[in-house]
C-alpha cells in the first residue's frame, strides 16, 4: 500500500495521478489534515495503523507565502519540526520499505552560487524571511540520515527546484512568481488592461520545472534509488523574469504593453540547480517551458470561470 500525506496540495494531486496510474488506484491512499492531524504521534500513528503503508511519500507541510513566514515563523518552525519528526517515527516503528521526503530549495542557503548543488545544502543560513519554514524542512535530511542508521529506513530526500503547473496556488498575494504571473495576466486578458508594470528589468534567471515531471520521478526513487540524497529534482534551464513574462503574456492572449520598473528591485539575480546527480540517475525533467505554461493556463482558465476543483483565487 502506498501512503501519499498533502495529497491534496499542489504537488500532491500531481503524485496522486502518477502513482494511480503505476500502481493501480486500489493501492494509493492520499490523505490530508483533514483526515489525521500529523502534528500529533497518536493521530500519525493511527493513520500508519489504519492504512497499514509500506512505501510513503510525505508531501504534507505548513507553508505559506513570505507574509505568512513573518508574520507566524514560530509556527511554520514548529508545527514542520513536529510533522517530520512524527512520520519518520512512525514509518520507522510500521516497518515502511521506502520514504520520500521532499524539501523546498528555500532550504538552500540565502547566499548559494547558481548552478547549486546538493552540496551546498548545509553551507549557509537561508532567506531569513522563511528560515523558519526552510531549517525545519531541513531536519529531514537530518533524519533519513538518522533512521536509516538506527532503524534501516530507507529514505530518499528530493529537493524539487520553481515548480508550477496545475493545482497551484493562484492567489495575487500569497502566490510564487509563475501562478502569479498567470493571473495578472489572465485578469489583464479579461479586462482589456492596455498596460503592465513589472517590477525590475527582467534580468533575474530562474530555474522552473512543471511539477508533473517532479511528480514523474516519484516511482523511480521509490523503486530504484537507496541514496539518501538530497537530489536536486528540476529543470536546470535559465529562464529570465523578462522570457516568462513575455510567454505568458502570448499564451493568455495579454496582448497590451509590458513596461519594466528599473526602480524596483530586481531579487536574486541568478537561482539556478545543479541537476548533475539527476542526469547521472538516469532521471529528467524536460516538459519545455512552453508547454508546461500553456497547460497550467488552460488549466487555471477552466476553473478560473467556475471557481471549482480547489483553485485558490
Amino acid at each position: 500500500m502506498y501512503l501519499v500525506t498533502g495529497a491534496t496540495g499542489f504537488l500532491g494531486r500531481h503524485v496522486m495521478h502518477v502513482l494511480r496510474s503505476r500502481y493501480g488506484g486500489d493501492r494509493i491512499i492520499g490523505v490530508g489534515s483533514q483526515d489525521y492531524d500529523m502534528t500529533k504521534m497518536s493521530a500519525v500513528s493511527r493513520m500508519f495503523s489504519d492504512i497499514g503503508p509500506t512505501h510513503v511519500v510525505h508531501l504534507a507541510a505548513y507553508s505559506g507565502g513570505i507574509g505568512a513566514n513573518r508574520a507566524y515563523p514560530a509556527d511554520f518552525y514548529f508545527r514542520n519540526t513536529i510533522l517530520t519528526a512524527n512520520v519518520f517515527q512512525a514509518a520507522a516503528k510500521h516497518g515502511v520499505k521506502k520514504l520520500i521526503y521532499p524539501i523546498g530549495g528555500c532550504s538552500y542557503p540565502a547566499k548559494a552560487k547558481s548552478p547549486i548543488g546538493e552540496n551546498q545544502l548545509w553551507q549557509g543560513y537561508p532567506q531569513a524571511e522563511s528560515a523558519a519554514y526552510s531549517t525545519a524542512k531541513m531536519m529531514g535530511a537530518v533524519a533519513a540520515h538518522a533512521y536509516k542508521q538506527q532503524y534501516g529506513l530507507n529514505t530518499t530526500v528530493i529537493i524539487p527546484g520553481n515548480m508550477y503547473g496545475e493545482y497551484d496556488n493562484f492567489h495575487p498575494f500569497d502566490s510564487h512568481v509563475v501562478p502569479a504571473m498567470i493571473r495578472r495576466y489572465y485578469d489583464a486578458m479579461i479586462n482589456k488592461q492596455e498596460r503592465i508594470v513589472q517590477w525590475g528589468t527582467g534580468e533575474p534567471e530562474r530555474d522552473f520545472v512543471y511539477a508533473g515531471d517532479v511528480a514523474a520521478t516519484i516511482p523511480f526513487f521509490i523503486e530504484s534509488c537507496d541514496d539518501v540524497g538530497p537530489v536536486n529534482i528540476s529543470s536546470g534551464t535559465r529562464t529570465s523574469i523578462r522570457v516568462l513574462a513575455e510567454t505568458i503574456a502570448t499564451l493568455t492572449g495579454f496582448r497590451g504593453e509590458i513596461a519594466w520598473d528599473a526602480d524596483k528591485p530586481n531579487g536574486q539575480m541568478v537561482k539556478i540547480f545543479d541537476i548533475t546527480k539527476l542526469k547521472s540517475l538516469g532521471v529528467s525533467c524536460d516538459t519545455p517551458l512552453e508547454i508546461g505554461l500553456k497547460k497550467s493556463i488552460d488549466w487555471f482558465s477552466v476553473n478560473y470561470a467556475n471557481r471549482g476543483d480547489g483553485l485558490r483565487l
